[in-house]
Formats: C-alpha cells, sequence, structure tokens
C-alpha cells in the first residue's frame, strides 16, 4: 500500500491545542526515498513566524508565506518542539513532535494566538488521541517500521526479515543457494528478482557490487528506523528495479541512554527439522536423500548500547555493538556419508556522531562493520544407524568482514535554499581457507544419474569423502565508493531539487578453480536413450546407453569494476490547498570494464527516466487521500558479468562412456573417450569458454541497452474513526529491457556467411559468449583479418527468441490501527498479485546452479526459450499479513506476526523436444518434461504456507520498566510445508531421481528468550 502512514504529528485545523502525535504502525510517507531525513510543514497565518527546536538544541526559524503555508526540509530524525511565534513571543507551541524518516509531518496552526496567551500555550504536550491523518504530501509506496515495534515483534534479525512485514514483499526461490555474501536470505519486491534491490544505510548505498545480494547489516540495536519503498519513488533516487531497503542509524541526543540484551535459543526449543526423500515418481521413491532430523544448533547473542552528548547541543555520540555465536550439526545428504559440527561468529559494530557546527550546518559521521566467520569439522556419517563416526576434516574456513563508513554535511544555506553533501566507502573482503581434505580425492557431481547397473542402486549414488569442488582466491574482495550532491530550493508553492548521484565498484581478485591435485571433478549425465548427440551436437552419444560421465575443469581469475553516474532534476509543486504534484527526471549512465581495464559497456548517453506522481487531498484535512505516480526505472549490470562474460574462463567438459563405477570413491572406470567436433576426447565448453581473452569491442553487442522497468500505481488512503485507516493500492509493473548473455556464436557465423564473408577468415575465438538485448534486434561483431570488426544486424526472429516478458500486477488492501491512547496497535495487508512472462529478471533463481547475474543459461540459445512463457519463480497469488502488539498492562505484552502466502509455481526442466534431446546444455534445461511441453507454472504449485509468530514481554514496575523479560516463538504452528523443490527431470529414459525433491521447507518451530534493559 502507499504512504502507509499515519503523521507523527498534527493539528486538527478546527482547533489549535488539539495536536495528534501518530505513535503507531510504522506506516509513514515522504518527499524523498532513501533519506535519513524528515520535515515539517503545516499552515498558519501569513507572515508570522514558526520556529522549531530540535532534542540535540538546533533551532531554526521561518516565514509563513503569503499562501499560508511553512516548510522544514530535510531534519535529522528525532524529537522537536514547533512553536508558532508572534511579536516575538510564543504564542502556541507542540511539544515532542516525533519524525519518521521521510515523513512530511503536518503540524498546523489553525488561528493567531495572541501575545497574552502565550504563557498559557507555550510548552503544550498532545499525546495521540486525535484522528490519525494520512500523510498527503508523498506520492510512494512505502512501510516504515521504528525502533519501538522492532523490539515488540517476533522477526528475525535482518534487514530482510523485517522488509517481509510490507505487502508485496515475498521469500526469494533462493533454495538452490543464492544469498548475501554473509548468508541472509534474499526477498522479491512486487515481482523482481532477488538482486534488483537497493539497500541503504544512513543515505549510503551499500548493496552488493558484485552480483545485487544484499547489503550491509547493522547490529538490531543500532536500527532507528527501516523504511521499505515498494515503489513510486523521486528523481533523486535510482539503480532499483525491485525495492528499496532503507535503513536509518541511531543518534546520539542531549540525554544519555545506554542498554545491553541477551537473547538465547536453546537447541532443544528447535523442533525436529523434515528428512528429505525422494518424492513420488522418482525412480528411488520413498527412499531418504537427506536425513534432517538433528539439522539443529543453539544461538547465543549479546548486545549493548550507549548514546548521548558529548558536549551538549553541540556534539553527540552513538555506539552499538553485538555478537552473535551458533554451533550445530548438518547432516549431508545420504550419498556424501558426512556430517558437520559447524561453528558461526557474528560480531557486528555501528558508530555515529553528530556535529551541530552551528543552527545551519550539521556533520554526521558514521561507520559499521560486520563479521561472519564460519567454521568447523567434518565427520563419517552411517546413515544406516544416524550415528556420526570419525573425524575426517576441518571445514573450510570463510571469513566474511563488510566494513563501512560515511560523512554528511548539511548547509540550511536559507530559510528555503538547503544543500547536502555526503561521501562514504565500502569494502567487503572474502576469505576461505579450504578444507584439509585429501587433494588427491576427486569430488563427484550427479551421483544419482549414475547407471544403476554399476553402482548396485544405491539411491542418490555413490560419492565420497570429498567435500570440496571449488575453491576461491582468498584475497578476493569488493570495494565502493558513493558521493552525491542535492541542492533543495523552497520557491513559492514548488520546492525545487536538483543533484547528482555517483558511485563507483570495485570486484577485486575475485577468482574460483577446481580443487585437488587432479584439477578436475566427476560429473555424471545422461541423455534420452537413442539420442546421437549431447552438448547441442558437439559429442557423439554413447552406443546403447543413456549414461555418460565428464571431466570437469573450471577456472576464472579477475579484477573488474563499474562507474555508475546519475544526475536528476524535481519538483514538489502545490497547486493548490489540496492538490500536490510530483514532477521528475532521471538521466543514469553506466560503464562496466574488464579485468584489463577496457569499457565492454558504455552506456553514457542519456537513459531519461521520468517520474511523475501526485496527491490529492480530498477534503483537504488530510483524512482521505488520492495518489497516483508512474516512473521509469534503469539499472545496471553489476560486477559479476565481467567475470565469465568479458573476462578469460576456461569451462569444459571431457565426455566419455564407462562400464564400472569404483564402489569405494565413485569413480568411472571402463572409461572410453567420446568423438567431438574437436576430435576424439577433446574437452568441449557449449559457451566457447577456453582461457580466451574476449575482445572487448566484441563481446557485447554494439549499442546494447540498460535493464529498465517502467511502473504505474494509483491507491488511496482514508480515516476510519479515531486512530483507523485504511485503502488500496493498484500496480502493474513491466520489464522493458534486460541483459544476458547470447551463446550460440554458431548461429551468429552463418549469418555471416549467408551474407558472403569469409568466416574461416574471422577471429571466431575471441568470441565466447555475446552480451546482448533478449528479445529485440541486436548488431554483432566479430574481429577481421585486416584488424577491424565485421558487424551483422540479426532480428529477433532471426535468433529464434520469443520476445522479453516479465509483467506484474496487483491489488492492496491494508487496515491498520496506531495505538494512540489506547493499548494496541496493528495491521493486516492483503495482497492479490499475478507475476508472469519469460525472463525472471537479471537472475534466474528456480533454475539457480545455472543462474549468475545478467549470464544466465535462460537466452543461451533458442532451445532455451522455446515454451517459455508463463507463471514465474516469485509469483505469490495470495499474502495476506498481520502484526502488532497488545498491551495487556503497563507490564505485560504481546505482540504476533503472521503471514499466511500462496506457494510458487513448481517447474520441470528436461531434454529438448518430444525426442527429449540434448540441444547444448544437457537434458536438464528445457521448458520441456517427459517428451511434453512444461511452460513455467504449467504444472501445479508448492503448498500455501502459514507462519504464525508471537511473542510476549514482562517489564516489571519495580524496575520501572527499563528491564525485560520475554519469550518469542517463530512459526508457533512447526508448519514445514515444502518452499521450493527440485525442478530437474531429465530424460523419460533416465529420469533424474532428485526431481520434485525438497530443496527447501520453511524453518522449524523454535523459541528465543531474552532480556533486557533499556537506561
Amino acid at each position: 500500500m502507499s504512504s502507509r502512514s499515519i503523521r507523527q504529528a498534527s493539528v486538527l485545523r478546527r482547533s489549535s491545542l488539539a495536536l495528534a502525535l501518530a505513535m503507531g504502525m510504522g506506516l509513514t510517507g515522504t518527499v524523498y526515498a532513501q533519506a535519513t531525513t524528515g520535515s515539517l510543514f503545516g499552515s498558519a497565518e501569513p507572515g508570522e513566524t514558526v520556529q522549531i527546536t530540535s532534542q540535540t538544541g538546533v533551532t531554526r526559524t521561518t516565514t509563513v508565506g503569503e499562501n499560508g503555508r511553512y516548510n522544514f526540509g530535510n531534519l535529522p530524525l528525532g524529537s522537536y518542539k514547533v512553536s508558532l511565534l508572534k511579536g516575538g513571543a510564543v504564542v502556541d507551541s507542540r511539544d515532542n513532535v516525533e519524525l519518521r524518516v521521510n515523513a512530511g509531518t503536518d503540524v498546523s496552526f489553525a488561528a493567531a494566538a495572541t501575545a497574552a496567551s502565550a504563557s498559557n500555550l507555550e510548552g503544550v504536550t498532545v499525546v495521540g488521541t486525535a484522528l490519525p491523518p494520512i500523510d498527503v504530501s508523498s506520492v510512494d509506496s512505502r512501510t516504515v517500521i521504528t525502533q519501538t515495534q522492532l523490539k515488540q515483534l517476533p522477526l528475525g534479525r535482518s534487514a530482510e526479515a523485517i522488509a517481509l512485514l510490507a505487502p508485496g514483499v515475498s521469500p526469494g526461490a533462493t533454495g538452490t543457494g543464492v544469498a548475501s555474501p554473509t548468508g541472509q536470505a534474499l526477498v522479491s519486491f512486487a515481482g523482481s528478482s532477488v538482486n534488483e534491490n537497493a539497500y541503504y544505510v544512513n543515505g549510503m548505498n551499500t548493496t552488493d557490487p558484485i552480483n545485487g545480494y544484499g547489503g550491509i547489516v547493522l547490529p538490531y540495536g543500532a536500527i532507528d528506523q527501516q523504511e521499505i519503498l515498494t515503489g513510486g519513488y523521486g528523481a533523486q533516487y535510482g539503480r532499483s528495479a525491485g525495492g528499496v531497503i532503507n535503513v536509518v542509524g541511531r543518534r546520539g541526543t542531549n540525554e544519555f541512554h545506554f542498554g545491553g540484551q541477551l537473547l538465547f535459543t536453546p537447541k532443544w526449543g528447535k523442533a525436529d527439522p523434515k528428512n528429505i526423500n525422494f518424492a513420488k515418481g522418482s525412480p528411488s521413491e520413498g527412499e531418504r536423500y537427506q536425513y534432517r532430523a538433528d539439522n539443529k544448533d543453539w544461538e547465543a547473542i549479546a548486545s549493548a548500547y550507549a548514546g548521548g552528548p558529548l558536549i551538549k547541543d553541540k556534539l553527540f555520540a552513538f555506539i552499538a555493538v553485538e555478537g552473535a555465536r551458533r554451533e550445530g550439526t548438518n547432516v549431508g545428504s545420504v550419498s556424501t556419508t558426512r556430517t558437520t559440527q559447524y561453528r558461526y561468529d557474528d560480531p557486528k559494530l555501528y558508530g555515529k556522531i553528530d556535529w551541530n557546527i552551528n543552527d545551519s550546518n550539521i556533520l554526521e559521521l558514521t561507520g559499521a562493520s560486520y563479521k561472519d566467520e564460519y567454521s568447523g569439522g567434518i565427520y563419517a556419517y552411517d546413515n544406516d544407524t544416524n550415528t556420526r563416526g570419525a573425524y575426517r576434516n576441518a571445514a573450510t574456513i570463510e571469513n566474511t568482514k563488510q566494513t563501512m563508513w560515511l560523512a554528511k554535511y548539511t548547509s540550511y544555506i536559507t530559510d528555503t535554499l538547503t544543500l547536502t553533501a555526503q561521501y562514504g566507502k565500502q569494502k567487503t573482503a572474502f576469505f576461505t581457507r579450504p578444507a584439509q581434505t585429501d587433494p588427491d580425492l576427486i569430488y563427484i557431481t550427479g551421483a544419482g544419474n549414475q547407471n544403476p547397473a554399476y553402482n548396485g542402486g544405491v539411491a542418490g549414488g555413490i560419492a565420497n569423502a570429498q567435500n570440496l569442488r571449488d575453491i576461491d582466491d582468498p584475497r578476493h574482495e569488493s570495494k565502493g565508493s558513493n558521493y552525491r550532491l542535492d541542492l533543495a530550493w523552497t520557491l513559492g508553492d514548488h520546492t525545487l531539487t536538483a543533484g547528482i548521484d555517483n558511485q563507483n565498484t570495485q570486484d577485486n581478485n575475485d577468482g574460483t578453480f577446481i580443487y585437488g591435485n587432479n584439477g578436475y571433478s566427476w560429473s555424471y549425465g545422461t541423455v534420452q536413450k537413442g539420442a546421437s548427440t549431447i552438448a547441442g551436437g558437439q559429442v557423439t552419444a554413447p552406443v546403447g546407453t543413456p549414461y555418460y560421465v565428464a571431466q570437469y575443469r573450471m577456472t576464472t581469475a579477475a579484477s573488474v569494476r563499474v562507474k555508475q553516474r546519475a544526475q536528476y532534476v524535481e519538483d514538489k509543486w502545490q497547486l493548490n490547498d489540496n492538490i500536490l504534484l510530483s514532477i521528475g527526471l532521471r538521466n543514469d549512465q553506466f560503464t562496466n570494464y574488464n579485468s584489463a581495464g577496457q569499457a565492454y559497456i558504455a552506456q553514457t548517453k542519456p537513459q531519461w527516466a521520468p517520474r511523475l506522481g501526485g496527491s490529492w487531498d480530498v477534503y483537504g484535512d488530510s483524512t482521505f487521500k488520492v495518489y497516483a505516480n508512474a516512473g521509469r526505472y534503469y539499472l545496471a549490470l553489476p560486477a559479476a558479468p565481467a567475470l565469465r562474460g568479458a573476462s578469460a574462463s576456461y569451462y569444459t567438459n571431457t565426455y566419455f562412456s564407462y562400464t564400472g563405477i569404483d564402489p569405494s570413491n565413485g569413480y568411472p572406470t571402463g572409461l572410453t573417450p567420446l568423438n567431438t567436433v574437436r576430435g576424439v576426447g577433446a574437452p568441449i565448453s557449449t559457451n566457447n569458454e577456453y582461457g580466451q581473452t574476449p575482445d572487448p569491442n566484441v563481446v557485447t553487442a554494439r549499442g546494447v541497452k540498460a535493464e529498465y522497468q517502467d511502473e504505474f500505481i494509483a491507491g488511496f488512503d482514508k480515516t476510519l474513526g479515531t486512530n483507523w485507516t485504511y485503502g488500496a493500492k493498484l500496480t502493474l509493473r513491466k520489464l522493458g529491457n534486460a541483459i544476458d548473455d547470447y551463446c550460440d556464436t554458431g548461429v551468429v557465423q552463418d549469418a555471416f556467411a549467408a551474407k558472403g564473408y569469409d568466416v574461416d577468415s574471422q577471429k571466431w575465438d575471441q568470441v565466447g559468449c555475446y552480451l546482448f538485448n533478449p528479445g529485440r534486434a541486436n548488431t554483432f561483431q566479430v574481429g577481421n583479418a585486416a584488424g577491424g570488426y565485421d558487424s551483422i544486424d540479426l532480428s529477433n526472429k532471426d535468433l529464434g527468441f520469443p520476445h522479453l516478458k516479465r509483467k506484474y500486477y496487483s491489488a492492496e488492501f491494508h487496515l491498520d490501527r496506531q495505538k494512540g491512547d489506547g493499548n494496541w496497535w496493528g495491521t493486516v495487508s492483503y495482497t492479490y498479485s499475478r507475476l508472469y512472462g519469460n525472463s525472471e529478471g537479471q537472475v534466474d533463481t528456480d533454475a539457480g546452479t545455472r543462474s549468475s547475474p545478467s549470464v544466465t543459461q535462460a537466452w543461451d540459445n533458442a532451445p532455451l526459450m522455446v515454451y517459455s512463457n508463463g507463471t514465474l519463480a516469485n509469483d505469490h497469488k495470495h499474502a495476506l499479513k498481520a502484526y502488532g502488539a497488545y498491551q495487556i498492562t503497563p507490564e505485560w505484552m504481546v505482540a504476533g506476526n503472521i503471514a499466511i502466502v500462496s506457494g510458487a509455481p513448481r517447474n520441470c526442466y528436461g531434454g529438448f523436444g518430444p525426442n527429449q534431446e540434448d540441444a547444448g546444455y544437457g537434458v536438464d534445461s528445457y521448458h520441456w518434461c517427459n517428451g511434453q511441453p512444461s511452460p513455467p507454472g504449467s504444472g501445479s504449485r508448492l503448498p500455501i504456507t502459514h507462519t504464525v509468530s508471537l511473542s510476549t514481554e514482562y517489564r516489571p514496575a519495580f524496575a520501572d520498566h527499563k528491564l525485560a523479560f520475554s519469550i518469542e516463538v517463530f512459526n508457533l504452528l512447526n508448519e514445514q510445508q515444502k518452499t521450493q523443490s527440485y525442478p530437474y527431470y531429465g530424460v523419460s529414459s533416465a529420469p533424474d531421481p532428485e526431481y520434485r525433491r525438497a530443496l527447501t521447507y520453511q524453518t522449524p518451530r523454535s523459541v528465543r528468550f531474552g532480556a533486557t534493559y533499556d537506561f
């Protein structure tokens, strides 16, 4: 829902003393997105003076304009006193006006008071007992969760868990391993892919620059407010085709505060996870794939914070620390015969300094860090007796550390002119120390595809103790820098803003290679019985059997970077007392560089992104708002596509038939190399990745356009009696363009030959895959003998593709109650949505093992996209959410969080066409199942999930309610529905036994105990 806001303070315009501080619901509107500030505005007699004073001692004044309005913009969050002055004397005031991030808070003075009454009116404090008004100063769609609500609600301690409270936000289909650098589960906003979101901390973009997966994590106690934007934000901000998670950290004030918290989740407080069995219809139906009943852990969290004045009214500091440890067991799949005893240590740190240089100039400094450390030991495991055996080796040590710092300067040059400037940096270091495992033991992939005649029919196949296939460069790190400049000028009924928004990111020493002395792994595969070729015709299939094995080799290594620039201008025009228009225009430019520092994508021509919105205060009293907005949002490629798409990489398979399997280690025996187009036993790369460095002038289709999405929103918000609001919103999103890779270079080569080019003299060895705009015409290039380039235009029909499509539409309804002078608050939302098309976006999470941002397998050749139009992976047709808290007595409070969400569609990938062929990418890659077309979502859906979490808190009176004891129960019903399933069917003559087995279930019930002290 849009601007789901109850303003922090407002005056009922029929009384100069009635002021409502809307404290509940966490739902707010704003002028700007991704900011750390709020604004105060209102009406009074023209020519009068309004003065505001913050809890940090900053005082500002302004004169009410001829239109009877005043405005204070870009205010640091906190509590303010708002006073009306006449003749230098205070004649009316509103105290304890709390701002929320990006909220336009209306504090109006209905009539001028006299100087004689000033002594009676000064310092009036009004609590939230009046009709809750609606923020008519915003046109976007947002939910804001405050620090108070975070303390009350039973939630996971991550930005994504908080974001799931908002309508239109759903868990991402990440069971295939897609996660943030520190392991956080990702979310989808309004049908977008999980890497199309932007993450901000105190106004700085901290989104993962490599893949776009998540952002930096703050200590939970450092969060003042979290803003969740689901659409409609202004021209100041972009680089998101999904949503925005904007975390505003706490700051010090003139009052000293400190506190701490201890949380403990015991292992015995967790229900047993469901075991994973092979699904109905599998050749191994009913047999166990993975024993999970012992896969549990305990977790302890200790945190503390302190904040206050270093110099009263001048200099303030706030610091928060958090340490978490989690230890437990993870039994692997049956074929691995191992279990891991693991430990996670996750220390976090946040600090902020605010310096009021004077009333007109403010300097803010922010710093934060988060370290995710993983270690453990690997043991043998007996799946028959479910017992742990002898110690094997240490697990791979992983140490991921995120750090950031930010400096922000705000200058109120005049009452109507404000300048803000900020600069910040972030860094993520990825350190890995490989497990101390046998370097001579070769990793086994696809053991389930082994010929059952050679492995004794063992469910899941025969593997070995090797738990490492790939290892990463321990020097790997990513870096980013942000700088922006904004100027806001209030000119009569117009608030004009303009500025620049620039970002540079790097991915350094990003390399992966096969572990061990042999330099390869074994990968078992199948083809449909009777097929003559595999690997898209490049390899002759084995005779008389659908089973084969491949020797897989892989190496990548690169340091790459991305440069993003943007300029914008926007006008917030108060057309009349009731109508606000927002008219903005943004221009984004993106440049991506390969490992040699050469630009392989240069989107530097104007990419205009208009942003239009309007808000109608129907009755003129902030009780009924109708709003609408439309906008275009551009998104750059992250750094990751350059690793394989624009830098040297080596990915090959050498194919063999086999006549046996060593039962001790799963190795194939009786190997016979298969014939290929490059000779018998030659390594084959379906993407032409043989270690050559792609030419930056060739690797990208000429004139490739950036990804963008168009969005249209319309809705209303209305009050319903005291403390209640309700509303509805319609949303339409359409993906207009995307970038992915196209690897069927033979089609391009044939097109050149048909035009009379001498393809034998062209430099095809420099061409791997092309980055292109899928679903439309593209111009491809190749080097020629003269040292130049030949180019050819190919239509979408020439390439054999359908047009690109991703459409999302939804209807949202909400009912909210603020606490006011009552004892409870809550919100309920229902979203009906549909998501369909043939592209999830930059990633393909349902087939996540084949997915890296903008170099997915989806558009690599034409057969992959046959019957590709359907319901997409992030489609959840119905979503009902409710959360809130009830203060039973001053000592006792209960809170809850409920989510009832439709399951995602199930998919099936098999061999291509009725004959179930390998058309270049194996027999588990096409929208065919058992020889029948299988468009996305054409089968059944995963079940509906019902997640109910409750908490209770006791704050004894003898401790002045500063001490609290809590119990939280997550997934109270212990429902463990399947949330993602294995989608690869293979071929009917040798179906993949894992097809439709569970990849993920709902997290089992757990109980968390806590003790908190706040002073």
